[in-house]
C-alpha cells in the first residue's frame, strides 16, 4: 500500500506541478485482464518521444529547474512499480500533456 501511495503522490504532484494554472488533472482506475491500472494525465507542455525515452532516468529533470527537485521521483517510482512486478509508462505528444500509467497485478 504504501509504495503505491509513493507512487501516485509522485505522479500526482508533477501533474500538478507541471500543468498551467486552471487546467486540469485526471486520474482513472481501470482493470485490464490481470492488470490494475491507475493513470494520472495532465494539460502540461507535454513531453517528446526523446524526453519520453529519458523521463525515468536518476536525477532527470527535463530542463527543470530552481524548484528544489532532485529528479529522482519518477526514477524512483518506476522502479518501484518493477519491485511490485508491474510497470510504469508514459504517453505524451508536445502540446498535448502527459498520461502517466501505473500497472500492476490485479488481486482476486
Amino acid at each position: 500500500f504504501r509504495r503505491v501511495l509513493q507512487v501516485l503522490i509522485n505522479l500526482i504532484g508533477n501533474a500538478i506541478a507541471y500543468s498551467p494554472e486552471e487546467s486540469q488533472v485526471w486520474i482513472r482506475l481501470d482493470r485490464q485482464g490481470p492488470w490494475a491500472t491507475v493513470t494520472v494525465a495532465d494539460q502540461g507542455k507535454g513531453l517528446s518521444e526523446s524526453e519520453q525515452r529519458r523521463v525515468f532516468d536518476k536525477f532527470e529533470r527535463l530542463g527543470r529547474g530552481g524548484d528544489g527537485g532532485s529528479g529522482l521521483g519518477l526514477y524512483i517510482s518506476a522502479r518501484l512499480a518493477r519491485a511490485m512486478d508491474g510497470e510504469l509508462t508514459v504517453e505524451s505528444a508536445p502540446g498535448q500533456g502527459a498520461r502517466f500509467t501505473l500497472a500492476l497485478p490485479a488481486e482476486n
